[in-house]
């Protein structure tokens, strides 16, 4: 199927490019809705979409719309639907594909809806801390509507999934990070990292420039969204267009990065496959063998969401103005979540839960100590670096050794059953050995450290690589002297190398 020119544009419109920077002007204009906890509103009616009032406590003053298949039995999955900008949710119900698979494989799904009130251009504020943090506007409404449909719907709270367009896109990654105990897995279509951007004039930057971030400093941002967290991570999908010109593709690349480092993963596939409409999909497989993390890459794609228009059991959606007509991404990010019934991603019934307090207890010139608490019913734990086999422990302590001095590594460790099945993974936790060369420091302009590689721009200033410390304005007036302190990451030592 041939993919629409990389540039085109719906004749009625102006170019999402446009209305996303206008939208980011206006963004701060929002009304905000009054906190407090309503009376539930009867749930929505079966097999259709219906507007859903009173959900509870809505300080990002969004709507509600949801659309329950016949016949729902209870403890069924719930998936999250974030249209785009110029969007509604009945735009995105009517294009995307969902309601199809919702019908076929029994789950709601909820539609959350802004509007100019709060955006001029109606998008989700991806790019605004007080407002797409956790428990915090438009993120602590869409968390009311997950809870109200558990109660309403009966849907399960170990199966619930979000999913975005563009903004919407930008506000899934954010979602995933704010509530990883809320969300099982998500997709994030011509999307943004979570937190990319978290004031008004970084915005445009995260989505037309590469921000020179590692994958650490990456999957460090969806970390510090709910800090303390040591659950298990959402399962993410990730959709990008090769000619996307709104998102730029190297989005796509940094989703990857953010979140196979936030799993432990590794940045180097474990499989690809050819899919419709020139679609690569690529998996980074946890460490028991899952898909954790799924780039889909659409060669010739601009910006919107991609679905294949038919009958056919793979294909969905109807093509539209940012609904691209190449492949159903609905079909395959359900499948990939495990919807359809056969597990996809997600753990086998019955498996151990992830072990929580992993932590670096030592580390030597070659080596490190880790140690966790113990799963009940483990009879082994399995130890991964990088996303590969490091060993096994019957206890809950394990050295890794023949490491490189001075190298940071990622860790994570999962229980294994009498029955020889392994669970989910835990949270990844980073050790660097001791050693190494010694400290180096490099004094000169900001522009010149950027140059460098060792700092990099964001909003018209200047951070240090690794400590993301605040260097002042990029230009080649302000000099600052800079102490390498680990592979990639740096600290300002203005008043000393020593310091």
């Amino acid at each position: 199927m041939t993919p629409p020119p990389p540039r085109r544009r719906p004749p009625a419109r102006r170019p999402l490019r446009h209305l996303l920077a206008a939208a980011l002007v206006t963004a701060l204009t929002g009304l905000l809705g009054v906190l407090g906890v309503a009376a539930p509103a009867p749930a929505a009616a079966a097999g259709s979409l219906q507007q859903v009032t009173n959900f509870g406590a809505n300080p990002g003053n969004l709507q509600m719309y949801a659309y329950v298949p016949a016949g729902l039995p209870a403890n069924a999955p719930l998936v999250v639907a974030l249209h785009g900008c110029t969007q509604s949710a009945n735009a995105y119900y009517s294009n995307s594909g969902w309601p199809k698979f919702a019908d076929k494989w029994h789950f709601a799904v909820v539609f959350p809806q802004t509007t100019s009130a709060n955006n001029i251009q109606s998008c989700f504020s991806w790019f605004d801390s007080t407002k797409d943090t956790r428990d915090k506007g438009e993120a602590a409404s869409v968390r009311q509507m997950v809870s109200y449909a558990q109660s309403a719907f009966g849907s399960d709270p170990k199966r619930v999934y979000v999913t975005g367009l563009s903004a919407g896109g930008g506000m899934a990654a954010d979602l995933l990070a704010d509530y990883p105990d809320v969300f099982a897995g998500g997709s994030v279509d011509s999307g943004l990292p979570a937190q990319c951007a978290t004031t008004l004039t970084a915005a445009s930057g995260c989505q037309m420039n590469n921000q020179n971030l590692s994958p650490g400093q990456w999957g460090d941002k969806v970390r510090a969204s709910y800090p303390g967290y040591s659950g298990p991570w959402p399962r993410v999908a990730i959709w990008q267009g090769s000619a996307d010109y709104t998102v730029y593709p190297v989005n796509g690349t940094e989703l990857r990065d953010q979140w196979t480092d936030v799993w432990g993963t590794g940045q180097t596939a474990s499989s690809t496959a050819t899919l419709p409409g020139n679609t690569t999909e690529s998996l980074y497989d946890d460490s028991s063998g899952k898909p954790a993390v799924a780039l889909f890459q659409i060669s010739g794609m601009g910006h919107g969401l991609p679905v294949d228009p038919g009958s056919g059991d793979e294909q969905c959606g109807t093509a539209g103005a940012y609904f691209l007509d190449t492949v159903c991404s609905s079909y395959y990010t359900a499948k990939f979540w495990g919807l359809d019934g056969d597990g996809g991603g997600q753990p086998d019934p019955g498996t151990l839960p992830a072990p929580t307090g992993l932590k670096v207890t030592a580390t030597t010139d070659t080596g490190a100590s880790l140690s966790w608490n113990p799963v009940s019913g483990a009879s082994s734990y399995t130890v991964h670096r990088n996303g590969t086999k490091a060993g096994t422990a019957t206890a809950t302590s394990f050295t890794d050794t023949g490491l490189t001095a001075g190298t940071t590594y990622a860790y994570t460790v999962a229980a294994t059953g009498s029955d020889g099945r392994t669970g989910s993974p835990s949270a990844a936790v980073s050790a660097t050995t001791t050693g190494g060369q010694s400290a180096q420091c490099f004094t000169a302009t900001n522009y010149a450290h950027v140059a460098a590689g060792r700092a990099h721009t964001s909003g018209g200033y200047t951070y240090a690589d690794g400590s993301n410390q605040n260097m002042g304005l990029y230009n080649v007036f302000t000099t600052h002297t800079l102490k390498q302190t680990g592979a990639d990451t740096y600290v300002i030592a203005d008043s000393g190398c020593g310091s």
